[in-house]
């Protein structure tokens, strides 16, 4: 394969690992966001204060991956877009609540300090189910038919848990005391629907795509691939194992949210495989939705100065806040 032929696929693969990515990190914290419901007022400080200094910065990767999508991929933006406006438009809606409730819940009286709490909780819901009707839509390639869209909600329904699940193995991570212990008890609520809803949207994929079946259910190729679907298994039962002992609280605090994202790792390596090489599932190849090869030779020298800085940004940012929670102060 020549170098230009290549360009696509590298854009495509780079696209991809932006939005898991993404998915992985402000998951978490849309997570937490729809856990505040729950919390006294005094933990809902410490949550928000857990995810302070990351999910601004988490943000940044939807925005790469959509500027891939704009610059590298033209012809797909404008499908996968004009199929997802409304969808977008209410993500969107749901991630302005949240950064408004965000910066003015420090700032408003005790009189109206719950109301940007519930509109906190608003944002991250909304966001998280347009992000699975999303989703499902994408996966599905945007098919036609009764099915389809109870296909898309059904993923708008398990992608919200799956957040929740993440949330509170964060706060497990990042918070100790009473808190962690109402996040282990929240994890532990969120475990089976996240775990049922993945199974179900599983079996589901199959049947609404007969480009998945005839990928995953071919020979030679499903002894292979069996191994994505048992190391998710594993991984899973590992998780609900360690929510139900004394260690998960101690020093094995992060090994819950780390095999969560094995999880979610997995989940896109199937995904990806299932989709390859196409852009929109049995519509547009990387290949024909994507620039002229000049024109991504230029994007290639913005990205590779703009996906290192932002990959690097997002290290530091991590090292520097790592360790337990402490409260947030505003200048």
């Amino acid at each position: 394969m020549t170098f230009d032929a290549t360009l696509p696929v590298v854009f495509m693969a780079l696209m991809g690992v932006s939005m898991l990515v993404y998915v992985v990190s402000d998951g978490y914290d849309l997570g937490v966001g729809m856990l505040m419901h729950r919390a006294t007022d005094a933990e809902k400080d410490v949550m928000i204060a857990s995810i302070g200094p990351f999910w601004d910065a988490n943000e940044t990767w939807l925005v790469l991956g959509v500027g891939i999508l704009l610059i590298a991929f033209p012809q797909a933006h404008g499908l996968v877009l004009g199929e997802l406006y409304l969808p977008v438009a209410l993500m969107l809606v749901g991630l302005t609540l949240r950064g408004v409730a965000f910066d003015f819940r420090v700032k408003a009286k005790d009189a109206h300090k719950n109301t940007w709490d519930r509109l906190f909780f608003a944002g991250s819901t909304l966001a998280a189910v347009a992000q699975g009707w999303m989703l499902g839509r994408y996966v599905s390639g945007f098919g036609t038919g009764w099915n389809y869209p109870l296909f898309a909600a059904a993923i708008a329904g398990a992608l919200p848990m799956a957040y929740v699940l993440m949330g509170a193995t964060w706060l497990i991570m990042k918070t100790e005391g009473e808190l962690q212990g109402r996040a282990v008890e929240w994890a532990r609520m969120a475990w089976a629907p996240m775990v049922g809803g993945l199974v179900l949207i599983s079996m589901a994929t199959p049947w609404v795509s007969a480009t998945v079946r005839q990928r995953w259910f071919a020979l030679p190729e499903i002894i292979a691939l069996s191994a994505i679907p048992l190391m998710c298994g594993v991984s899973l039962l590992a998780v609900r194992s360690l929510l139900g002992t004394r260690h998960v609280r101690g020093p094995v605090c992060w090994l819950p949210f780390t095999l969560l994202i094995l999880v979610f790792v997995l989940g896109f390596l199937g995904l990806a495989y299932s989709i390859y090489p196409y852009v929109v599932l049995d519509r547009l190849t990387v290949w024909q939705a994507a620039s002229s090869p000049e024109a991504l030779k230029v994007i290639l020298l913005g990205a590779c100065i703009s996906v290192p800085a932002i990959a690097g940004y997002t290290v530091f940012s991590y090292r520097v806040f790592r360790g337990k929670a402490a409260e947030l102060k505003y200048a």
